[in-house]
């Protein structure tokens, strides 16, 4: 985080994680602010990288992806981190992955249609880098989900 971040930043960021798409004055009324100090504090938190950017946020099964399920993924001798993106991007159903420190080396988050297509995209992910093993486990339901 930026050495300037205030708690009125904090703040705004809170309101921004609860509705993107909230406006400036409607912000600065929960804060305290005038519309165009609220813009100014969020091109601030921009362009110091820590705000990111607005997205809209899907619900995959509206998309058809039905299923979700993480990955641990253990390695065959070392493979360098970069390696793993690098093969991994490529895959659609990869939507974030980690290294990790334990026993896996990394953790793959995945989505698919269905049992079969997970199982596709497993096979993938096994012959894309020089992959040991996995461990899946399917989510079933969400308990809680922050930005």
């Amino acid at each position: 985080m930026i050495a300037s971040m205030d708690g009125i930043d904090r703040q705004i960021l809170a309101e921004l994680q609860l509705d993107g798409r909230a406006t400036y004055a409607e912000v600065g009324g929960v804060v305290g602010l005038s519309a165009p100090a609220v813009k100014r504090r969020v091109d601030r938190l921009l362009d110091d990288g820590v705000l990111l950017g607005f997205t809209a946020t899907v619900a995959p099964g509206a998309l058809g992806w039905g299923i979700e399920a993480l990955v641990l993924v253990y390695c065959a001798g070392a493979v360098a981190p970069s390696a793993l993106a690098e093969a991994w991007t490529p895959i659609p159903e990869i939507v974030s992955a980690w290294t990790v420190a334990g026993q896996a080396d990394a953790i793959v988050r995945v989505r698919a249609r269905d049992i079969a297509h997970l199982e596709e995209t497993l096979e993938r992910i096994r012959s894309s880098a020089s992959i040991e093993r996995t461990e899946s486990t399917v989510m079933l339901s969400r308990l809680v989900e922050r930005g």
